[in-house]
């Protein structure tokens, strides 16, 4: 009995974060002091280096990328301005997970005395990185913006395998994120990523 109790608020709870997700909407002309994005693909990094060429925010933290891959290299991949980038963007090499994402962005955040940022990353993985901004830095205001590569608003996604194993992981992980804030402990240490994989 407690299996089935347990099985349905398991997936009451994803249903719940699947409808969370999947009702993100992109902010219209959103203006902040910066932008953080978090690595996993270009997709991100082209939707954050736009914002930044739009003026919706006055600097770029890229964080999370690899030790040996350079800004050169990002920026011929995301074929951005040369100008742009040698004035208003940052990398950041430390971070590993999205734990590592949060304490290198709130460095940076308060390096610069920004008040209001801009958060670039895929839908599933908003909610997880909101949370571990907000945790480590409670007083910046972290504006949401989603990129969304799996249009979460088919009917028919939970048929599609890929879509349905990385909306699961992230439900796993989120869950995690939220004991490991009751208990204090590190309940979570997801896998090292690095740019360009994807999350």
């Amino acid at each position: 009995m407690a299996t089935v109790i347990l099985g349905g608020l398991f997936f009451g709870g994803f249903l719940y974060f699947a409808d969370m997700v999947s009702s993100f909407a992109t902010p219209a002309d959103i203006k902040a002091d910066a932008i953080v994005v978090l690595t996993g693909g270009s997709q991100r990094l082209n939707q954050a280096l736009d914002l930044l060429s739009r003026g919706a925010g006055k600097r770029l933290l890229i964080s999370g990328v690899h030790p040996s891959t350079t800004a050169g290299q990002i920026r011929r991949m995301t074929q951005s301005s040369n100008t742009m980038f040698r004035c208003c963007v940052d990398i950041g090499y430390e971070a590993m997970d999205t734990i590592g994402n949060a304490a290198e962005a709130v460095d940076w955040i308060r390096d610069h005395g920004y008040r209001r940022v801009l958060v670039v990353t895929n839908n599933y993985h908003m909610p997880r990185s909101l949370i571990e901004l907000r945790r480590a830095d409670p007083v910046t205001e972290f504006i949401p913006y989603p990129v969304v590569n799996s249009n979460l608003r088919r009917r028919n996604w939970f048929a599609d395998p890929q879509t349905l194993r990385v909306m699961l992981s992230e439900y796993v992980k989120i869950l995690a994120t939220g004991l490991r804030g009751i208990t204090g402990g590190l309940a979570w240490r997801e896998s090292p990523h690095r740019m360009p994989r994807d999350h």
